[in-house]
């Protein structure tokens, strides 16, 4: 692995990592919405994972200019491999998230440190998000945050979506993320997560997720639900409840034809 990176400063109390791979459309929107927090004590950690198009020189000309930003470059090996590698290296004491075609609202990080600080139990915080399209045009309320959060819901349902800031104690405390879930590892996080620490919310809708075609994995629905079922099954066995609950998958098909 490689890094550049300023020396020199004080570390930084919240680290920001965005996981990077063939994004030179969007990276310059994702680092600018960081540029632009009301809270400005932070570090950004762009984790490339191998990019073959403008992306890495884009990532160098950002740290250029602005101390705060720091670039590591690794061998392509997939997202939750940058993941580790950026959260492996974060000096603050609490670490988030932005994906490399989102954008965070300019207040994301300010109110969600103040929340920690006025909650000391909660080891991870979430908030709620919106849906934007290609071109960065809103189109609707980000559904998974509607769902309040439980220990025991979250074994069925996703809620703790973006955007969210751990404590580092805490994230190294459950040994981060595990790369043998790299389709979903942000679930599989967040349910280890659930186990040990509290886990808060804050309303205010901070996030902006992208949806657009190149968003779209090239594995099967298929693939993350029996990954799904995985995660929930270690689970089960964790929290001693494998004995006494069994998980109930249901698939509902559907069909549908198209001019080829």
């Amino acid at each position: 692995m490689h890094e550049s990176s300023p020396t020199g400063r004080t570390a930084p109390r919240v680290s920001i990592v965005i996981p990077v791979y063939n994004r030179e459309k969007y990276l310059g929107i994702a680092v600018e919405s960081v540029l632009r927090q009301t809270y400005t004590n932070w570090e950004l950690i762009i984790s490339d994972d191998g990019s073959i198009d403008g992306t890495l020189d884009m990532a160098h000309n950002f740290a250029l200019h602005d101390s705060r930003i720091r670039v590591l470059t690794v061998e392509h090996k997939g997202a939750v491999h940058a993941l580790i590698n950026g959260f492996g290296t974060a000096k603050g004491e609490f670490i988030g998230q932005l994906d490399s075609d989102d954008l965070l609202e300019p207040e994301a990080v300010e109110l969600t440190v103040k929340a920690l600080d006025e909650h000391p139990e909660w080891g991870m915080l979430y908030t709620n998000y919106r849906d934007i399209d290609e071109q960065g045009r809103l189109t609707r309320v980000g559904w998974r945050c509607s769902i309040p959060y439980s220990r025991e819901k979250i074994l069925t349902t996703f809620m703790t979506f973006h955007f969210r800031l751990i404590r580092k104690s805490v994230y190294q405390q459950v040994g981060g993320f595990d790369p043998n879930f790299d389709i979903i590892e942000d679930y599989e996080l967040c349910m280890r997560l659930s186990e040990i620490t509290e886990i808060g919310k804050v309303d205010d809708f901070l996030y902006q997720y992208r949806y657009h075609p190149d968003a779209l994995k090239a594995t099967s629905k298929l693939e993350i639900i029996l990954m799904a079922k995985k995660i929930i099954e270690l689970a089960l066995e964790r929290r001693g409840m494998s004995a006494t609950h069994r998980l109930n998958l249901q698939f509902n098909p559907m069909f549908s034809l198209e001019l080829i």
